[in-house]
Protein backbone atom coordinates (compact mmCIF):
# COMPACT_ATOMS: atom_id res chain seq x y z
CA UNK A 1 0.00 0.00 0.00
CA UNK A 2 1.33 3.32 -0.39
CA UNK A 3 2.93 5.44 2.52
CA UNK A 4 0.50 8.54 1.43
CA UNK A 5 -2.59 7.23 0.03
CA UNK A 6 -5.10 9.60 -2.25
CA UNK A 7 -7.59 9.80 0.70
CA UNK A 8 -9.61 12.64 -1.72
CA UNK A 9 -9.93 9.75 -4.46
CA UNK A 10 -10.63 7.18 -1.63
CA UNK A 11 -13.61 8.70 0.29
CA UNK A 12 -15.26 9.57 -3.16
CA UNK A 13 -15.06 6.02 -4.04
CA UNK A 14 -16.33 4.45 -0.31
CA UNK A 15 -19.33 7.41 -1.25
CA UNK A 16 -20.12 6.02 -4.53
CA UNK A 17 -19.77 2.79 -3.66
CA UNK A 18 -22.42 2.59 -0.68
CA UNK A 19 -24.60 5.76 -2.12
CA UNK A 20 -27.30 3.38 -3.60
CA UNK A 21 -27.45 1.74 -0.06
CA UNK A 22 -27.78 4.87 1.70
CA UNK A 23 -31.05 4.34 4.45
CA UNK A 24 -30.34 0.99 5.10
CA UNK A 25 -30.47 0.06 8.78
CA UNK A 26 -32.46 1.22 11.54
CA UNK A 27 -32.62 4.49 13.47
CA UNK A 28 -32.38 4.31 17.22
CA UNK A 29 -36.11 5.12 17.47
CA UNK A 30 -36.02 3.80 21.13
CA UNK A 31 -34.42 7.49 21.90
CA UNK A 32 -37.26 9.62 19.86
CA UNK A 33 -35.26 12.54 19.22
CA UNK A 34 -33.48 10.29 17.70
CA UNK A 35 -36.21 8.36 15.10
CA UNK A 36 -36.59 11.80 13.67
CA UNK A 37 -32.89 11.97 11.89
CA UNK A 38 -32.89 11.03 8.17
CA UNK A 39 -31.67 8.05 7.83
CA UNK A 40 -30.03 8.78 4.59
CA UNK A 41 -27.46 10.60 5.85
CA UNK A 42 -23.89 9.52 5.03
CA UNK A 43 -20.30 12.12 6.03
CA UNK A 44 -17.27 10.71 6.67
CA UNK A 45 -13.98 12.86 7.04
CA UNK A 46 -10.34 12.03 7.77
CA UNK A 47 -7.83 14.13 9.51
CA UNK A 48 -4.09 13.14 9.06
CA UNK A 49 -1.49 13.46 11.90
CA UNK A 50 -0.08 16.86 9.48
CA UNK A 51 -3.28 17.98 9.75
CA UNK A 52 -4.39 17.24 6.31
CA UNK A 53 -8.59 17.44 6.26
CA UNK A 54 -10.52 14.93 3.59
CA UNK A 55 -14.22 15.41 3.91
CA UNK A 56 -16.73 13.45 1.60
CA UNK A 57 -20.71 13.77 1.88
CA UNK A 58 -22.62 15.32 5.17
CA UNK A 59 -18.89 15.63 6.96
CA UNK A 60 -20.25 18.91 8.15
CA UNK A 61 -23.51 17.67 9.33
CA UNK A 62 -24.02 17.42 13.30
CA UNK A 63 -25.83 14.40 15.04
CA UNK A 64 -25.59 13.05 18.30
CA UNK A 65 -22.39 12.05 19.67
CA UNK A 66 -24.25 9.50 22.16
CA UNK A 67 -21.65 6.39 23.21
CA UNK A 68 -18.40 7.78 21.49
CA UNK A 69 -18.57 10.36 24.20
CA UNK A 70 -17.28 7.30 26.77
CA UNK A 71 -13.99 7.70 25.05
CA UNK A 72 -13.67 11.54 26.15
CA UNK A 73 -15.18 10.14 29.61
CA UNK A 74 -12.23 7.69 30.05
CA UNK A 75 -10.16 9.92 29.47
CA UNK A 76 -10.83 12.88 31.55
CA UNK A 77 -11.64 10.04 34.10
CA UNK A 78 -8.00 8.74 33.64
CA UNK A 79 -6.72 12.00 34.25
CA UNK A 80 -8.49 12.67 37.70
CA UNK A 81 -8.41 9.48 38.98
CA UNK A 82 -5.12 7.71 37.38
CA UNK A 83 -5.51 3.57 37.79
CA UNK A 84 -7.60 3.87 40.23
CA UNK A 85 -10.27 4.29 37.23
CA UNK A 86 -10.08 0.52 37.04
CA UNK A 87 -10.84 -0.60 40.62
CA UNK A 88 -14.47 0.47 39.62
CA UNK A 89 -14.59 -0.82 35.96
CA UNK A 90 -12.81 -3.64 34.11
CA UNK A 91 -11.37 -3.94 30.75
CA UNK A 92 -12.18 -7.22 28.94
CA UNK A 93 -15.19 -7.57 26.08
CA UNK A 94 -18.64 -7.39 27.47
CA UNK A 95 -20.23 -10.18 24.86
CA UNK A 96 -23.66 -8.80 25.70
CA UNK A 97 -25.79 -5.85 24.37
CA UNK A 98 -24.57 -2.27 25.28
CA UNK A 99 -27.40 -2.35 28.02
CA UNK A 100 -27.40 -5.42 29.71
CA UNK A 101 -28.01 -5.70 33.09
CA UNK A 102 -27.86 -9.36 33.35
CA UNK A 103 -23.47 -9.37 32.73
CA UNK A 104 -23.85 -6.69 35.52
CA UNK A 105 -25.93 -8.45 38.33
CA UNK A 106 -23.66 -12.15 37.40
CA UNK A 107 -20.63 -10.09 37.64
CA UNK A 108 -21.52 -8.02 41.27
CA UNK A 109 -22.38 -4.50 39.91
CA UNK A 110 -18.46 -4.22 38.10
CA UNK A 111 -19.42 -3.38 34.48
CA UNK A 112 -16.97 -5.13 32.46
CA UNK A 113 -15.79 -1.99 30.44
CA UNK A 114 -16.00 1.46 29.94
CA UNK A 115 -18.11 1.61 27.23
CA UNK A 116 -20.89 -0.36 27.76
CA UNK A 117 -23.78 1.76 29.23
CA UNK A 118 -22.82 0.54 33.09
CA UNK A 119 -19.39 1.34 32.60
CA UNK A 120 -20.18 4.56 31.48
CA UNK A 121 -22.23 5.38 34.02
CA UNK A 122 -19.60 4.51 36.66
CA UNK A 123 -17.14 6.34 34.84
CA UNK A 124 -19.68 9.22 34.95
CA UNK A 125 -19.88 8.76 38.42
CA UNK A 126 -16.32 9.45 38.90
CA UNK A 127 -16.22 12.84 37.35
CA UNK A 128 -18.63 14.11 39.15
CA UNK A 129 -16.04 13.99 42.16
CA UNK A 130 -15.67 17.49 43.72
CA UNK A 131 -18.21 18.79 40.98
CA UNK A 132 -22.05 19.82 40.68
CA UNK A 133 -23.32 18.04 38.03
CA UNK A 134 -23.48 20.90 35.69
CA UNK A 135 -19.48 21.45 36.58
CA UNK A 136 -19.24 18.32 35.28
CA UNK A 137 -20.84 18.71 31.92
CA UNK A 138 -18.82 22.27 32.02
CA UNK A 139 -15.54 20.31 32.20
CA UNK A 140 -16.78 18.06 29.19
CA UNK A 141 -17.67 20.74 26.86
CA UNK A 142 -14.21 22.76 27.45
CA UNK A 143 -12.41 19.42 26.73
CA UNK A 144 -14.65 18.77 23.90
CA UNK A 145 -14.31 22.34 22.39
CA UNK A 146 -10.72 22.36 23.10
CA UNK A 147 -10.21 19.18 20.88
CA UNK A 148 -11.82 20.48 18.25
CA UNK A 149 -10.59 23.95 18.59
CA UNK A 150 -14.14 24.64 17.86
CA UNK A 151 -16.53 26.64 20.74
CA UNK A 152 -19.14 26.55 18.23
CA UNK A 153 -19.83 22.35 19.41
CA UNK A 154 -22.57 22.39 22.12
CA UNK A 155 -25.23 19.88 23.84
CA UNK A 156 -28.75 19.42 21.71
CA UNK A 157 -30.53 19.75 24.60
CA UNK A 158 -33.72 18.51 22.84
CA UNK A 159 -31.67 14.42 23.20
CA UNK A 160 -30.98 15.28 26.26
CA UNK A 161 -34.38 15.61 27.32
CA UNK A 162 -35.30 12.91 25.00
CA UNK A 163 -33.11 10.41 26.54
CA UNK A 164 -34.09 12.06 30.16
CA UNK A 165 -37.31 10.74 29.20
CA UNK A 166 -36.38 7.16 28.23
CA UNK A 167 -33.69 6.09 30.06
CA UNK A 168 -35.31 3.42 32.47
CA UNK A 169 -32.72 0.83 31.75
CA UNK A 170 -30.07 3.38 32.21
CA UNK A 171 -32.00 4.09 35.75
CA UNK A 172 -32.07 0.78 36.16
CA UNK A 173 -28.07 -0.29 35.78
CA UNK A 174 -27.65 2.70 38.00
CA UNK A 175 -29.74 1.81 40.55
CA UNK A 176 -28.31 -1.32 40.86
CA UNK A 177 -24.90 -0.62 41.18
CA UNK A 178 -26.18 1.89 43.73
CA UNK A 179 -27.51 -1.25 45.53
CA UNK A 180 -23.84 -2.60 45.57
CA UNK A 181 -22.40 0.45 46.86
CA UNK A 182 -20.83 0.97 43.96
CA UNK A 183 -21.92 4.54 43.28
CA UNK A 184 -20.66 7.37 45.29
CA UNK A 185 -23.74 10.58 44.28
CA UNK A 186 -27.03 10.32 43.72
CA UNK A 187 -28.29 8.18 40.95
CA UNK A 188 -30.04 11.34 38.88
CA UNK A 189 -27.26 13.60 39.55
CA UNK A 190 -24.89 10.99 37.59
CA UNK A 191 -27.39 9.59 35.10
CA UNK A 192 -28.40 13.47 34.71
CA UNK A 193 -24.44 14.17 33.24
CA UNK A 194 -24.30 10.91 31.36
CA UNK A 195 -27.55 11.94 29.52
CA UNK A 196 -25.65 15.64 28.23
CA UNK A 197 -22.59 13.87 27.36
CA UNK A 198 -24.29 11.76 24.89
CA UNK A 199 -25.98 14.44 23.32
CA UNK A 200 -23.55 16.15 22.37
CA UNK A 201 -24.23 17.47 18.97
CA UNK A 202 -20.74 17.02 16.62
CA UNK A 203 -19.61 16.70 13.04
CA UNK A 204 -17.74 14.12 11.32
CA UNK A 205 -15.14 16.91 11.17
CA UNK A 206 -15.62 18.04 14.45
CA UNK A 207 -15.17 14.85 15.68
CA UNK A 208 -11.83 13.57 13.67
CA UNK A 209 -9.95 17.05 14.88
CA UNK A 210 -11.29 15.52 18.74
CA UNK A 211 -9.27 12.45 18.27
CA UNK A 212 -6.75 13.05 16.61
CA UNK A 213 -4.85 13.17 19.50
CA UNK A 214 -5.30 9.44 19.84
CA UNK A 215 -3.46 8.65 16.60
CA UNK A 216 0.03 10.59 17.86
CA UNK A 217 0.50 8.92 21.17
CA UNK A 218 -1.43 11.06 23.22
CA UNK A 219 -0.23 14.56 22.27
CA UNK A 220 -2.22 17.17 19.70
CA UNK A 221 -0.12 17.37 16.28
CA UNK A 222 -1.65 20.61 15.34
CA UNK A 223 -0.88 22.66 18.26
CA UNK A 224 2.17 20.26 19.78
CA UNK A 225 -0.07 20.37 23.42
CA UNK A 226 0.27 17.24 25.42
CA UNK A 227 -3.48 15.40 26.19
CA UNK A 228 -2.22 12.42 27.44
CA UNK A 229 1.19 10.17 28.00
CA UNK A 230 1.81 7.64 25.12
CA UNK A 231 1.23 4.49 27.00
CA UNK A 232 -2.57 6.04 28.19
CA UNK A 233 -3.01 6.85 24.61
CA UNK A 234 -2.61 3.10 23.67
CA UNK A 235 -4.26 1.66 26.43
CA UNK A 236 -7.03 3.72 25.53
CA UNK A 237 -6.89 2.76 21.83
CA UNK A 238 -6.35 -0.74 23.16
CA UNK A 239 -9.90 -0.97 24.93
CA UNK A 240 -11.51 0.88 21.78
CA UNK A 241 -9.97 -1.99 19.89
CA UNK A 242 -11.57 -4.66 22.28
CA UNK A 243 -14.38 -3.13 23.48
CA UNK A 244 -15.57 -0.28 20.86
CA UNK A 245 -18.36 -1.61 19.54
CA UNK A 246 -19.92 -3.69 22.22
CA UNK A 247 -20.67 -7.61 21.43
CA UNK A 248 -19.66 -6.83 17.75
CA UNK A 249 -16.01 -5.87 18.73
CA UNK A 250 -14.54 -8.42 17.48
CA UNK A 251 -16.00 -8.19 13.99
CA UNK A 252 -14.71 -4.83 13.90
CA UNK A 253 -11.09 -5.31 14.57
CA UNK A 254 -12.13 -8.77 12.19
CA UNK A 255 -12.95 -6.84 9.50
CA UNK A 256 -11.71 -2.96 10.21
CA UNK A 257 -8.76 -3.47 12.45
CA UNK A 258 -8.27 -0.31 13.50
CA UNK A 259 -9.34 1.02 17.20
CA UNK A 260 -13.18 2.66 17.33
CA UNK A 261 -16.06 3.75 19.50
CA UNK A 262 -19.37 3.97 17.80
CA UNK A 263 -22.85 5.23 18.97
CA UNK A 264 -26.08 4.89 18.39
CA UNK A 265 -26.52 8.23 16.77
CA UNK A 266 -24.87 6.47 13.68
CA UNK A 267 -21.28 7.73 14.13
CA UNK A 268 -18.17 5.87 14.87
CA UNK A 269 -14.51 7.68 15.93
CA UNK A 270 -11.55 5.38 14.53
CA UNK A 271 -7.67 5.78 14.80
CA UNK A 272 -5.19 4.99 12.55
CA UNK A 273 -2.06 5.07 15.02
CA UNK A 274 0.32 6.99 13.84
CA UNK A 275 -1.76 8.00 10.54
CA UNK A 276 -4.66 9.62 10.99
CA UNK A 277 -8.02 10.06 13.05
CA UNK A 278 -11.25 9.21 10.76
CA UNK A 279 -14.99 9.72 11.64
CA UNK A 280 -18.12 8.62 9.72
CA UNK A 281 -21.75 9.21 10.30
CA UNK A 282 -24.30 6.94 9.07
CA UNK A 283 -27.85 7.06 11.26
CA UNK A 284 -28.96 3.31 10.23
CA UNK A 285 -27.45 0.73 12.62
CA UNK A 286 -27.42 -2.80 12.43
CA UNK A 287 -28.75 -5.31 15.04
CA UNK A 288 -25.30 -4.69 17.24
CA UNK A 289 -26.42 -0.69 17.50
CA UNK A 290 -23.24 -0.28 15.22
CA UNK A 291 -23.81 1.85 12.23
CA UNK A 292 -24.46 -0.49 9.55
CA UNK A 293 -23.27 1.88 6.42
CA UNK A 294 -20.68 3.26 8.80
CA UNK A 295 -18.85 0.35 9.61
CA UNK A 296 -18.60 -0.80 5.98
CA UNK A 297 -17.16 2.45 5.19
CA UNK A 298 -14.16 1.98 7.49
CA UNK A 299 -13.54 -1.50 6.11
CA UNK A 300 -12.79 -0.46 2.75
CA UNK A 301 -10.90 2.94 3.72
CA UNK A 302 -9.06 -0.02 5.82
CA UNK A 303 -8.30 -1.88 3.13
CA UNK A 304 -7.48 0.40 0.46
CA UNK A 305 -5.17 2.53 2.87
CA UNK A 306 -3.73 -0.46 4.82
CA UNK A 307 -4.53 1.35 7.51
CA UNK A 308 -4.65 -2.12 9.67
CA UNK A 309 -3.18 -2.03 13.00
CA UNK A 310 -2.84 -5.89 11.77
CA UNK A 311 -0.86 -4.90 8.51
Amino acid sequence: MPERPDLDHILREIHETLAPRFGEGAVADYIPQLARVDPRGFGMAVITLDGDTHVVGDADTAFSIQSISKVLMLTLALGKHGEAVWSRVGREPSGSAFNSIVQLEYEHAVPRNPFINAGAIAITDLLLAGHTPREAIGEMMRFVRSLAEDESIAIDQAVARSEQATGDRNRALAYFMHSYGQMRHPVDHVLGVYFHHCAIAISCRQLARVGLFLANNGRDPVTGGSIVSPSRARRINAVMLTCGHYDQSGDFAYRVGLPGKSGVGGGILAIAPGRAAVAVWSPGLNAFGNSLLGSLALEMLARRTGWSVFG
